[in-house]
């Protein structure tokens, strides 16, 4: 068990230097990438269909990770009896991938190099959006390593579906990702969690998700079976990409996002499936998206984004150390 540094060292209190991920080394060469886990900012909001933003959620992010970065190795949770994210586990901040204005294609096609390069170092990819276009990218950066080790089940947690085929010639917005998620053959199915209200799907689409595997819970039907029985509905021993849209929480606590939707997630809904899920299979990837942050000037929205990210981690290096 490492040691803390309170008494050796730099203080390093969260508002001095420089604003990287939870104050990670920052590593500007991606093919001079080790480490466990390395951080991707994406950010793009080219694909958003109403209040643009998310282009500044990386470093918003990257700000509000600082709270929880002291200095010290690892943070004790007393509730679990763990120490979480201790200097064992090698975190590295990549920057951000490449964006070209107006031009989607080029745009994700700089994200998809950056996710190649972690997973190409061995690496968990962790990209900070950025709308949620930023996915698609994501998930096509998975043919070679899901060729080698198999398929990915895709964990979604959002207040829309995010399943439109095509609409008005648009293919990649932020209502298609999950859409052309499923048609890449080395998915093997979705969960969904959390869709409710006006969502962005029309009804074909919503049968269209089923007919191909998707399993759909609204948040009240994922608080009316309770974390237990949601875990159990999803593959037990898969490899998990977990994407989490902000809006997937209820606006009184993330109002820093384009299209809020009211009726939506509190922290520890989501926590302890995360939670259940680094212990249920194996996390290959996460993004996390749509935190706009102009429009919530408490900055609670990122912060959010920022604690659940690192808990997330967490729970995945502390359940691999575990087996």
């Amino acid at each position: 068990m490492t040691g803390h540094s309170y008494d050796a060292g730099r203080l390093n209190l969260p508002f001095v230097g420089i604003s990287t991920f939870a104050k990670a080394p920052y590593v500007p060469d991606w093919d001079a990438i080790e480490a466990d886990v390395a951080v991707l900012g994406a950010p793009f909001d080219f694909g958003t269909q109403w209040r643009p933003g998310a282009r500044f959620g990386p470093r918003a992010v990257r700000e509000a990770s600082t709270l929880f970065s002291f200095g010290h190795a690892g943070a004790y949770d007393h509730e679990d009896d763990a120490t979480y994210l201790d200097s064992s586990v090698r975190i590295v901040d990549i920057g951000d991938a490449d964006i070209i204005h107006t031009k989607t294609e080029e745009s994700h096609a700089g994200i998809r190099l950056g996710v190649e390069k972690i997973l190409a170092a061995g690496a968990l990819p962790v990209v900070i959006g950025g709308d949620h276009s930023i996915n698609i990218p994501c998930v096509e950066a998975f043919a070679a390593d899901c060729a080698a080790n198999g398929p990915v089940h895709v964990i979604q947690i959002d207040a829309h579906l995010d399943f439109v085929d095509v609409r008005h010639g648009v293919t990649a917005g932020h209502g298609n990702p999950m859409r052309r998620a499923i048609e890449k053959d080395y998915v093997s199915g979705m969960t969904q969690l959390g869709i409710r209200n006006v969502s962005s799907t029309a009804r074909d689409g919503y049968e269209d998700a089923r007919a191909r595997g998707s399993d759909i819970l609204s948040v009240r039907q994922v608080r009316k079976l309770g974390t237990e029985a949601v875990l159990a509905r999803i593959p037990e021993g898969a490899r998990y990409y977990v994407t989490i849209d902000i809006d997937a929480f209820c606006p009184s606590i993330a109002a820093g996002t384009g299209t809020p939707s009211h009726g939506g997630f509190l922290y520890y809904d989501v926590l302890e499936i995360l939670q259940g899920l680094a212990g249920r299979g194996e996390v290959v990837g996460i993004d996390l998206v749509e935190v706009a942050p102009a429009y919530d000037p408490t900055e609670s929205t990122q912060i959010l984004a920022a604690q659940l990210l690192l808990n997330f981690l967490g729970f995945i290096f502390h359940a691999r150390a575990t087996r």
